[in-house]
């Protein structure tokens, strides 16, 4: 059993979901306590309408996890449409500490050269555009989902060359698209403007379904999300050692501290990886494991890898 070199960071990103506060606080809590990771993303990244409930609580749940020894980053909005959105983004693109994931254009232009983070939703798909990247003051990327193994390996060698962190999302659901319209309000023949938030009875997404009855897709408010989870354990000592940086978990409505558990082992060298991705599927449940973005193919798909860690 071999002990990746170079061990990257384990990292858990933003809530994309309309849990309410209550769960939030619990959520946060355990990941505090309990979870072995390095870094936590907060902040809300999909809706603005939902920060309301939940953005009273930040400052607590920052303290909470930076007592806990834990790296906090806020997360900016993916898209920003409304003077209110703007307002906000730029609020937050003002912040010295914590640290900010910038996920939108307005953000970029809000924080200028200040220190900041570049998240998944920018469209950091090459060198070039991470290297202009760093020129505006990032010092950090993570890469889109749909990113294959050999764009990863040239974006890690590149943002290594600029002294910058790179992240790659080794599970939960894949964010596809976000738009302009909710299509969680107008599935329930609501408005945006009057969605009552029909979304939180979605905790984990609402199941788009074929006519056949098989769910191909997740909606979530205004986003769009793989139905499957992403599953890169298999492939975590190969991203080691492409130079990438951080590891990142998406939060689902599974029990997280046990998903961060069986990652951390993984990369601790203390559970295989055949043992590993069985386990990870038990926590998993229904949810199929997916790696094809990795591997260049479709996205759903489940590659066999033959190199194990």
């Amino acid at each position: 059993m071999a002990v990746i070199q170079m061990k990257p960071k384990l990292t858990l990103g933003p809530i994309a979901y309309h849990w309410s506060a209550e769960k939030r606080r619990d959520f946060y809590a355990r990941i505090a306590d309990e979870a072995p990771v390095d870094e936590v993303y907060l902040g809300e990244v999909i809706c603005s309408k939902r920060a309301p409930f939940h953005e009273g609580d930040l400052p607590e749940t920052i303290a909470r996890l930076n007592r806990a020894g834990k790296t906090v980053i806020v997360s900016t909005l993916a898209e920003v449409m409304l003077k209110r959105e703007r307002k906000a983004t730029e609020d937050l693109a003002a912040m010295d500490m914590p640290e900010i994931e910038v996920n939108n254009a307005a953000g970029l232009y809000a924080r200028g050269q200040k220190p900041h983070r570049i998240g998944p939703f920018m469209n950091a798909y090459n060198e070039a555009t991470i290297a202009w990247m760093a020129r505006q003051g990032a010092t950090h990327v993570c890469l889109p989902t749909e990113l294959p193994a050999e764009a990863i390996a040239v974006a890690a060698s590149a943002a290594r060359d600029l002294r910058l962190g790179v992240e790659v999302q080794v599970f939960g659901r894949a964010s596809l698209a976000v738009s302009a319209r909710c299509y969680h309000a107008r599935a329930h023949r609501r408005t945006k403007d009057n969605c009552q938030f029909v979304c939180e009875h979605d905790s984990d997404g609402m199941p788009l379904r074929t006519t056949d009855d098989r769910a191909i897709l997740r909606v979530n408010g205004i986003q769009t999300q793989s139905e499957s989870y992403i599953d890169l354990l298999p492939e975590m000592g190969r991203l080691a050692a492409d130079g990438v940086s951080h590891l990142r978990l998406m939060p689902q409505d599974v029990d997280m501290v046990g998903v961060a558990d069986v990652f951390r082992n993984v990369l601790d060298g203390t559970l295989c990886t055949d043992e590993a991705d069985r386990h990870l599927a038990g926590l998993c449940g229904a949810v199929t494991l997916s790696n094809g973005f990795y591997h260049g193919t479709a996205g759903y798909r489940r590659m066999a890898v033959t190199a194990r860690t």
